[in-house]
């Protein structure tokens, strides 16, 4: 149905609140790069009205620190456009600050809990190998 695949791929050991707090971020992120992502409101039948959601189902991965860090640079190699989410950022508690430490780190030394991506299905499977279904 869909020609692309959104992916969200989270470090395995994270604790339960961090996994959620990361795949909402790096949804967003997503959802506010891709024109046409979000659909039509939704209606219940009393007639409230509701948020548009994604259009497309999302899958979530995991991984460990090696298979995230190896995900990362592949998308880098692709020049597949992405959402990061590093470790150092659960210690800030706004926007700019979690940009502040995110410049502070490269591809090379980047603690990365979370990536999100979406592209052709052909070329996510192959930069998301090695992550298994989130379970």
């Amino acid at each position: 149905m869909f020609d692309t695949k959104f992916v969200v791929v989270l470090r395995e050991d994270l604790a339960a609140w961090q996994k959620l707090n990361v795949t909402a971020f790096l949804t967003s992120g997503i959802v506010a790069r891709e024109e046409g992502i979000i659909g039509e409101p939704y209606r219940d039948a009393a007639g409230n009205l509701y948020n548009a959601l994604c259009i497309q189902p999302i899958v979530v991965l995991s991984g460990d620190q090696e298979t995230l860090r190896k995900i990362h640079l592949r998308s880098l190699e692709r020049e597949v456009p992405s959402s990061l989410y590093i470790e150092e950022m659960f210690s800030t508690g706004h926007d700019a600050a979690n940009r502040a430490v995110f410049a502070e780190f490269s591809p090379d030394d980047a603690k990365v809990v979370g990536l999100a991506l979406r592209a052709d299905k052909k070329i996510v499977d192959k930069i998301t190998k090695g992550a298994r279904m989130h379970g």
